[in-house]
């Protein structure tokens, strides 16, 4: 952002120009601003699909196709292979699920959730946190899965 010196003439032609008779140049450069906003926005492009996922969980394989995305960005609960219960990346002791859930569910517009759960969680406990979901306020749940695992469709896979 240099400012320079612009000379100042009177009007008419160049060749009466005179000299001494100059003025700070008031305008601001902006291309380098421009760079660095476009470089930041490369980088933030980057880097925001990497902040996405928190809890590591290894999740169950299975044929299933993926969900389409939606505007709001989805609640997560997940339940890790120790027991442990997260809502999004917090950990939530399962007294307090329900309330919890009851006052995320206010402050929603859909009332879809993601359940990741670890494939080495019993059955009963994932169908115990579906129960508390639904009683949380939220009717629509999708479980989450890896994609790539066996179809069932006969072939033994």
């Amino acid at each position: 952002m240099g400012a320079g010196v612009i000379n100042k003439s009177g009007g008419g032609s160049s060749r009466r120009r005179r000299r001494g008779k100059s003025a700070a140049m008031s305008e601001i450069n902006v291309t380098p601003f421009v760079d660095v906003m476009l470089v930041l926005l490369i980088i933030f492009m980057v880097a925001a699909p990497l902040m996405t996922v928190g809890v590591p969980v290894e999740l169950p394989k299975t044929a299933a196709n993926a969900m389409p995305t939606e505007q709001e960005e989805p609640l997560t609960i997940t339940l890790t292979a120790d027991g442990r219960l997260m809502i999004q990346n917090t950990e939530t002791p399962g007294e307090e699920l329900i309330p919890r859930l009851t006052a995320i569910a206010a402050e929603r517009a859909s009332n879809k959730v993601f359940l990741r759960a670890d494939g080495a969680i019993p059955y009963e406990r994932v169908a115990q946190v579906m129960g508390a979901l639904n009683a949380g306020g939220f009717n629509s749940i999708g479980l989450v899965t890896d994609a790539d695992g066996p179809a069932l469709n006969g072939d033994g896979n």
